[in-house]
């Protein structure tokens, strides 16, 4: 074979060469990706037991708690913390970002479950301060990366479902109309964190009190003029 007739042959085999190939790279692909371990149940289970270990210690005895307690806590070796978790920072991270989600949860479910709108309002809170949401505020200072994109998106998540109860709260007159969600938020991080010397587990007694004071107050109609101006999520997205 000889001239054009060759090179034609030539060419119409190197195209079959070229799809032949294709296709083993992709099922070898594919039997890659099928071979790729899941993470196995009994080390998402260490997982979660180290992020609820370490919000817990977080919140008793601040974020500077050793790792090593935490591990302890958890039931986990110090091996198993840092697979999971390299650094301080990311166990902070995850805190974080568990407890903001979990919050959210309480919100939503308020809603879906409370006719009443207020009753609402007032379970949110009320679940919000037992996930110690205002204990874990001296957990975003220093070197937290709290512009991270997950973050970002659990927060703007949980700032919606709180503006939905506040909204609807509003909408059907039991809530004062000179207040705003940062108002709510402010007081929820305030009045859930614990006071200089007094354990976080030790201020429970005086927390869900002063809460029921605080929510006594938002409901319409108003019982006194407030000082200043509502607080908006944006005025608490400022920074200095």
């Amino acid at each position: 074979m000889t001239g054009p007739s060759q090179q034609v042959w030539w060419k119409k085999r190197k195209q079959k060469e070229a799809v032949v190939v294709e296709t083993v790279s992709r099922i070898a692909t594919g039997a890659t990706q099928s071979r790729a371990p899941r993470p196995r149940a009994d080390a998402l289970r260490n997982r979660e037991r180290i992020v609820t270990a370490a919000r817990e210690m977080f919140v008793e005895f601040g974020p500077d708690v050793p790792l090593d307690e935490v591990a302890r806590r958890a039931g986990v070796g110090n091996a198993t913390l840092y697979r999971n978790f390299p650094d301080r920072a990311a166990l902070v991270h995850e805190v974080v970002l568990a407890v903001t989600s979990r919050t959210t949860d309480r919100a939503e479910e308020a809603v879906a479950e409370e006719a009443d709108a207020f009753a609402a309002l007032s379970r949110f809170v009320h679940a919000a301060a037992d996930e110690r949401i205002g204990a874990l505020c001296p957990m975003l200072s220093g070197g937290f990366d709290k512009d991270h994109p997950e973050l970002l998106a659990e927060r703007r998540r949980l700032e919606e479902a709180v503006e939905g109860l506040v909204a609807r709260a509003m909408s059907a007159g039991r809530l004062r109309t000179d207040i705003a969600v940062g108002d709510v938020l402010v007081a929820l991080s305030q009045l859930t964190r614990p006071l200089p010397g007094i354990g976080c587990p030790d201020i429970d007694r005086f927390t869900h009190r002063h809460l029921q004071l605080f929510l006594d107050g938002l409901q319409a109609p108003a019982r006194s003029e407030l000082p200043g101006t509502a607080a908006t999520l944006e005025d608490l997205r400022r920074r200095p």
